[in-house]
């Protein structure tokens, strides 16, 4: 009885158009900021950080991108692993070669820079969409991967090929290298999740939203009422790309400390990065959240169910790992073909009504 719009009153037009508008939804959001930063940071070990939250949180904002581009704005993109490696090689060489400046700053122009090295990759969609779109987004990631193998310049000439973060702090708290604490780890991609989550948030109930899910829906219809194509789909690629090159820095610099190009954002990454938009909800933040978890939890618990209390082999673990894991995707997609977000928002919606039937 308690979650009802009954009694919430909106008397300006900033509480009318406000993100949640019933109370429970607005003291629970608080309620989850609050734990988040407030209490995890004092608990949370290395275990906690490195195997769930720090992945967890990156991955969502991977997932934020792509859902913009593919959930809102209806183009399919294969290349997620890619467009994450030009975020850290970009980080990488900024953190090279200007150490003065603080992380946070690099990570945001790494963003910047992917955001361009995609809106340029999605200047085909302006011809072409669907399947088409999708191989060339796929032409995208082996490109990608070979040019970073192949210059040196990516990675400084070294001799192994691989990057490495090196110590870097801000407010004098180290934030990469190998020193670096758990709890830092886990508040600065928290920070940044943050961040993209209430930018994207507001970008998709606004105006240029609108325009990104009328291109989804029906991009003829959308042009003649007056949508720019070329706009909305280029604004897509780029904020899209803004968000996974901010990933794919964090995950490198944070989180990994060093990576190499095929190993680190390979294809099976942009499958990963796919497979959370689809499972959690097309165009949905929250989707993009519960995708992430599911996908990142799941191996974890999977791996200490068979290997710590049935104690199998490690390798026989990991194969039944992928065969587990497939199989709930399907049987998943199946079943509720909308994601994750579409169970919480029934779960809400039969709330709302509770305790009269459906």
């Amino acid at each position: 009885m308690f979650y009802r719009e009954a009694g919430d009153f909106s008397t300006t037009y900033a509480e009318d158009s406000q993100t949640f508008p019933i109370k429970f939804d607005r003291y629970r959001y608080y309620l989850v900021l609050v734990v988040a930063f407030g209490i995890i940071p004092f608990l949370i070990n290395d275990y906690w950080a490195n195997a769930v939250f720090v992945p967890f949180l990156i991955y969502a904002i991977a997932a934020i991108g792509l859902n913009i581009l593919t959930g809102y704005c209806g183009q399919v993109s294969l290349g997620t692993g890619a467009f994450m490696a030009v975020g850290a090689y970009a980080c990488y060489k900024l953190m090279t070669g200007f150490p003065d400046i603080p992380i946070a700053i690099h990570i945001l122009i790494s963003g910047g820079i992917t955001a361009a090295v995609v809106t340029l990759f999605g200047l085909p969609s302006l011809r072409i969409k669907g399947f088409y779109l999708a191989v060339a987004t796929l032409a995208a990631q082996f490109f990608l991967v070979w040019l970073f193998n192949k210059v040196p310049w990516f990675y400084n000439y070294s001799a192994s090929g691989q990057i490495s973060a090196p110590e870097r702090s801000m407010f004098g708290i180290i934030f990469t290298g190998p020193n670096t604490e758990a709890w830092a780890k886990y508040l600065i991609c928290l920070v940044f999740v943050t961040f993209a989550a209430i930018v994207a948030r507001n970008l998709t109930r606004g105006s240029v939203g609108r325009s990104w899910m009328a291109i989804r829906d029906m991009d003829i219809a959308a042009e003649i009422i007056g949508v720019n194509p070329l706009k909305a789909k280029l604004t897509a690629f780029a904020v899209s790309g803004f968000f996974v090159g901010i990933a794919g820095a964090l995950f490198f610099s944070v989180y990994l400390g060093a990576a190499e190009v095929g190993e680190s954002f390979g294809i099976d990454k942009s499958f990963l990065v796919l497979f959370m938009i689809i499972i959690g909800g097309l165009g949905s933040i929250f989707g993009s959240f519960a995708g992430a978890a599911f996908m990142v939890l799941l191996p974890v618990f999977l791996k200490n169910v068979f290997v710590g209390w049935l104690g199998w082999p490690t390798d026989l673990a990991a194969h039944l790992q992928f065969i587990v894991s497939g199989g709930l995707i399907v049987v998943f997609l199946i079943m509720e073909p909308h994601g994750l977000a579409q169970l919480w928002r029934l779960a809400k919606e039969k709330l709302r009504i509770w305790p009269f039937p459906h």
